[in-house]
């Protein structure tokens, strides 16, 4: 039994946003309390930016162990926690509260470690140093991409976002590895690229097209999609048909739920095909 779990109180968690409704964290973490027999819930709250900081205050007094964030929350929170571990600080958000046993609040990211785990697994030769990644877009997701391409040492990552000062702003504040191209010349970010991340919602359902060039892709490159509604979109098709090996976005959701649920309910939960259709199908 953990610090967290005490045999008086069952232990609440779950995810803030607004919208949240769409949320597929609930199936998730629900999935796991049952497979593991463990005793908790997980439930999802749409708190306007107006409330956020009453409601966080508020909520360990109410038997929360600790929260999800998602947009467009996961700056602000920042400013709320007592402890920011460094990758949070280094990505600019949190996506994980731990509410602690002396009152301290914890914000962590785990987006980069989910990114990288989802990577590692669906793309097992995968090797981070054997050449430049490319980067579509310039958002909180393409912040922790890049941080974690970084850390695992990719040795240079060729940016592009459809306003290109966003990018700017990337490659100030993550040094000289980040390369900007314009969004016009894109295409050209493909030659010798072996990782290839699309961090925008191009492709997803109900937004435009992914419709930048990839004649340049190495059919040796890993690519990686962020969106997974559709789970196979466009862009990973084509880079299919090119040879690539592709890996969908899902994954990442899921892995980065691992180290959450992990400090709130005490067990070490696992990734596999049950979570992935028992999400897909919430």
């Amino acid at each position: 039994m953990t610090e967290q779990q005490t045999p008086h109180k069952i232990p609440l968690a779950g995810v803030i946003g607004s919208p949240i409704a769409h949320s597929r964290s609930p199936a998730l973490h629900r999935h796991w309390l049952q497979t593991n027999d463990l005793k908790g819930f997980y439930v999802p709250m749409d708190v306007s930016a107006e409330n956020l900081p009453d409601v966080i205050r508020t909520l360990p007094q109410m038997g929360f162990v600790g929260v999800n964030i998602t947009i467009p929350h996961k700056e602000a929170v920042l400013e709320l926690a007592d402890l920011v571990t460094d990758r949070a600080a280094l990505i600019g958000a949190a996506n994980t509260l731990i509410f602690r046993k002396d009152g301290i609040i914890h914000a962590d990211n785990t987006d980069g470690y989910g990114f990288i785990e989802n990577l590692r697994h669906g793309a097992p030769n995968w090797q981070p140093k054997s050449g430049p990644a490319v980067v579509f877009g310039a958002g909180g997701a393409s912040r922790a991409v890049i941080a974690s391409l970084i850390e695992v040492g990719v040795p240079e990552i060729r940016l592009s976002n459809r306003s290109r000062n966003r990018a700017d702003v990337l490659h100030t504040e993550f040094g000289a590895k980040v390369k900007v191209y314009d969004w016009v010349k894109a295409g050209n970010m493909m030659d010798g690229a072996t990782t290839v991340v699309n961090t925008t919602s191009l492709g997803m359902v109900g937004k435009p097209e992914f419709r930048i060039p990839l004649d340049g892709l190495s059919p040796n490159a890993t690519v990686s999609d962020l969106v997974y509604t559709p789970l196979d979109t466009p862009f990973l098709m084509k880079a299919r048909e090119i040879g690539c090996t592709t890996v969908d976005g899902l994954g990442m959701l899921l892995y980065q739920a691992v180290p959450a649920f992990e400090r709130w309910f005490g067990t070490r939960p696992v990734v596999d095909d049950a979570l992935r259709n028992a999400v897909l199908s919430a």
